[in-house]
């Protein structure tokens, strides 16, 4: 064999190698989740130099068309992470939301926008995918519920195809504001109460398509279920999660995802878990919690059971079904990948 011939057979050896220790990287570290919805867990996969690219809470986190997952956290020296599926940086921006909370994708006329709600400045603004601020949403002082900026605590979005736009009031009054896509409110519903219509800790919402007519999905987290109510603010279902104070609920094909930020109610700090459902609202897979176990058809408590969490706060789904997962309050812990096995 002449030199260049071995060379070249080494370098396939070499390249070869790599390719085998990259595929079976990890194959021997725990396996966390139930079913057919179990994932290993990578802790090294969002985590950055903390004298660069800082975080504090990490809040929420999406995916945009080009496949990169952007994450958003109230560190003002960088509002706006973005990743690649490998956890490389691509790209940071934003120094105005002390309060960055909830992080919203939406796509309209081949364009990506961000709705980004901050519970600091009591405010919601419509973004570029780069950061260029569209407009600002301040408290709805014509609803007549509130009667200054101080009670407006915006949580969360959620956008319908044609621009309509939801704001979750979860910190504040509980309402949930319709607005059109020019930010003009068409009406409000929800606010704290002791009916089944009522919501406290209104957390999360998003828009629910599964079944066929878009409904709402909205979080009622101190009462451990998302509540399902049409376009409108009709009531329709609730769907009991006992032990699990959800955050927003994540829709990813037939499945719904939710970081529960604690077990089993508020007062239990350090207890927190993801859970997900299928399209039928049974809770399958709980990664660091315990086995969902239903008797008589009745969802059992459930709780943490793996203390491989603190308190998640959102999760985002790509498309080969790996779960991104970012903590709140967790001693500024950058995101974790999951990979589903």
């Amino acid at each position: 064999m002449n030199r260049r011939k071995f060379l070249k057979n080494a370098g396939f050896a070499a390249g070869a190698m790599a390719i085998t220790n990259d595929m079976f990287a990890g194959k021997n570290d725990p396996v966390y989740g139930h079913n057919d919805m179990r994932y290993r867990m990578n802790i090294k996969w969002g985590a950055l130099n903390p004298e660069k690219h800082p975080v504090n809470d990490c809040h929420e986190m999406i995916q945009d068309k080009k496949g990169r997952i952007v994450l958003l956290t109230n560190e003002t020296k960088n509002n706006i992470l973005i990743y690649n599926k490998s956890g490389k940086l691509k790209g940071s921006w934003g120094h105005e939301f002390p309060g960055a909370h909830g992080l919203t994708l939406h796509r309209a006329g081949g364009e990506e926008y961000l709705f980004i709600t901050d519970t600091s400045k009591h405010q919601v603004y419509k973004t570029t995918l780069d950061g260029k601020l569209l407009f600002t949403i301040d408290y709805p002082e014509e609803t007549g519920v509130y009667k200054n900026k101080a009670a407006f605590v915006p949580t969360e979005t959620t956008v319908l195809d044609n621009g309509d736009f939801y704001i979750a009031d979860g910190y504040g009054a509980q309402y949930i504001m319709h607005y059109d896509e020019k930010g003009k409110l068409k009406h409000f519903f929800g606010g704290k109460g002791d009916t089944t219509a009522n919501l406290d800790n209104a957390h999360g919402i998003t828009v629910d398509s599964r079944q066929g007519t878009p409904t709402l999905l909205i979080t009622d987290r101190t009462r451990n279920c998302f509540k399902r109510f049409s376009l409108d603010g009709k009531l329709i279902e609730v769907i009991e999660l006992p032990g699990a104070c959800v955050c927003r609920p994540v829709i990813h094909g037939d499945h719904l995802y939710a970081a529960v930020l604690r077990s089993p109610d508020l007062n239990a700090p350090g207890t927190g878990f993801v859970t997900i459902l299928d399209k039928n609202n049974k809770v399958v897979s709980n990664i660091g919690g315990t086995a969902p176990v239903y008797k008589e058809g009745k969802l059992q408590p459930m709780s943490q059971a793996e203390k491989i969490l603190v308190h998640p706060h959102d999760v985002c789904v790509d498309e080969e079904g790996s779960i991104y997962v970012s903590q709140w309050a967790s001693n500024k812990v950058y995101p974790y990948k999951f990979s589903r096995v």
